[in-house]
């Protein structure tokens, strides 16, 4: 039973995490698919976790070069540069912030979302 609840857990995350690109990215890019937000959302959070466990610990820059990693998974997907990848990130965070807010308030879930960093 825990183990579809954790797969439940994650996919839900991936979710929330995917539709906060999803909006960062139709409001800077222009862009309107779901399923690429989707995929964004886990390679985001696969580089992440790999330089996290690798970097993460070293004070002030392991969290810069993580977020940066995350950052460059966004700015490789979607056309823009890095300017408009640090923005898709930024609402990306808003957006999955409201969401989870929202979730939490309904006691649906906890706040938490895999694709999105700090949440």
């Amino acid at each position: 039973m825990a183990l579809i609840e954790s797969l439940v857990v994650f996919a839900v995350s991936l979710l929330v995490g995917a539709f906060g690109i999803y909006v960062g990215a139709r409001a800077i890019a222009d862009t309107e698919d779901f399923g690429y937000a989707v995929v964004t959302a886990l390679i985001g959070a696969l580089v992440w976790a790999v330089v996290g466990f690798f970097i993460g610990w070293i004070p002030f820059l392991g969290p810069l070069l993580t977020l940066l990693a995350y950052v460059w998974v966004i700015n490789s997907r979607y056309p823009g540069g890095w300017g408009r990848a640090f923005a898709i990130a930024l609402i990306a965070w808003l957006a999955s912030l409201v969401v989870l807010y929202i979730l939490a308030v309904l006691e649906i879930s906890s706040f938490g979302a895999v694709g999105v960093p700090g949440l």
